[in-house]
């Protein structure tokens, strides 16, 4: 019981982290490349939007040749820690927050864009606005990408290594498990998993009920 706890408890500590520093990274992000106009921003929005649904196993890849002895950023010593699990996944939400509030920061800019420079604002003092009106779609790409970093596997599970008691979280866990032929463990943990899928999955349906139904009234 210990065990699965620890594991729960893990596997949910580094998701909320990689969450955190995703939002920190595509909140502006989003906001910006939907308010600013700059040589290349097509561009950055491409990319973005390709690396919606970059493979994690590349994305695992590549950051075990950056942290491994030999790599770049070796001396660091992050492989096989919690920290670099927490790199991997925020590595995977960031495009995801970034898309989404891009996507909904260019509707609210083409809207009201005009009525908030009219009114004496710069593009800066701007976003703070524009993320304020667009907090429903602010939340709902908060969850999106807290769902992918819960879910992976890929990724973590190379520059994690698996480690029991260190690194070993619901998914690398029930990879392993059903492996060895160990279901118990294995189902119990992806109950879990699926109860906070169907969580995030229904929050995020009445997020988006919340926010058609705000735009509604305001018309």
């Amino acid at each position: 019981m210990n065990e699965f706890i620890g594991i729960v408890g893990l596997s949910i500590g580094i998701s909320l982290a990689a969450t955190f520093f995703a939002a920190t990274i595509g909140l502006p992000l989003g906001a910006a490349l939907a308010i600013f106009a700059f040589r290349g921003r097509r561009a950055i929005v491409v990319l973005t939007n390709a690396f919606f649904g970059l493979p994690p196993v590349v994305v695992g890849l590549v950051l075990y040749l950056a942290l491994s002895h030999s790599g770049p950023i070796g001396f660091l010593h992050l492989l096989f820690t919690p920290a670099a699990m927490i790199i991997a996944q925020t590595l995977l939400a960031a495009p995801i927050i970034t898309a989404l509030v891009h996507r909904a920061s260019e509707r609210a800019w083409a809207r009201y864009g005009d009525e908030l420079t009219n009114d004496g604002a710069s593009r800066l003092q701007s976003m703070p606005q524009i993320l304020a009106i667009i907090r429903a779609e602010l939340l709902t790409a908060i969850l999106a990408g807290f769902g992918r970093t819960v879910s992976e596997v890929g990724a973590v599970i190379l520059v994690g290594g698996n480690i029991r008691g260190l690194t070993r979280t619901m998914t690398t866990t029930i990879a392993l498990q059903t492996s060895q032929g160990d279901l118990q463990l294995a189902l119990a943990l992806g109950a879990v998993l699926v109860g906070i899928s169907i969580s995030i999955s229904a929050t995020v349906f009445a997020l988006a009920g919340t926010a058609k139904s705000a735009g509604s009234d305001e018309i």
